[in-house]
């Protein structure tokens, strides 16, 4: 198609302890044909070239991991494009996802949606009992992620 241009996509994400989160970004950028980057690898100027920007992090106090909220809050206004959230958690209730939807929201993006999974965490005393979510994300949650990155590429 003459002056077509290709959608692109770009994974901003951080996992840090057990590769949780990395696990599921991976799956997902196979699907999409993603850029894959932590947000220190990104220069903001660059996100002009993508057209949906995903988010994705392990949960840490709660909350995404700082870096990923640093990298959201130094960003110029994001209006008219679109960004999912995606994030991994010991137990669903303490996941972060409602504090980096409120950051990516806050810079204007329009959210296309989201994904929350158990991951394998071993944080301050779960360590002594050897962890939770052990094996996760396993296959299914990762299916999960492929059937979520589909619908994504279906709306871009």
């Amino acid at each position: 198609m003459p002056g077509h241009t290709p959608k692109k996509t770009l994974i901003v994400y951080m996992s840090i302890h057990h590769g949780n989160t990395e696990k599921i970004a991976k799956r997902m950028a196979k699907v999409l044909g993603a850029d894959l980057k932590k947000p220190y690898e990104v220069n903001s100027d660059d996100l002009d070239k993508y057209d949906l920007i995903g988010f994705g992090s392990g949960t840490y106090f709660r909350k995404p991991h700082i870096a990923i909220i640093d990298f959201l809050d130094k960003l110029p206004d994001a209006r008219g494009k679109k960004a999912f959230a995606f994030m991994t958690c010991g137990v669903f209730v303490f996941s972060g996802l409602g504090a980096l939807k409120k950051a990516i929201k806050a810079k204007g993006f329009g959210l296309a949606g989201e994904y929350c999974c158990r991951g394998f965490d071993t944080w301050g005393p779960l360590k002594f009992i050897g962890g939770i979510a052990k094996g996760r994300p396993n296959e299914r949650d990762l299916e999960k992620a492929e059937q979520f990155a589909l619908g994504l590429k279906r709306l871009n």
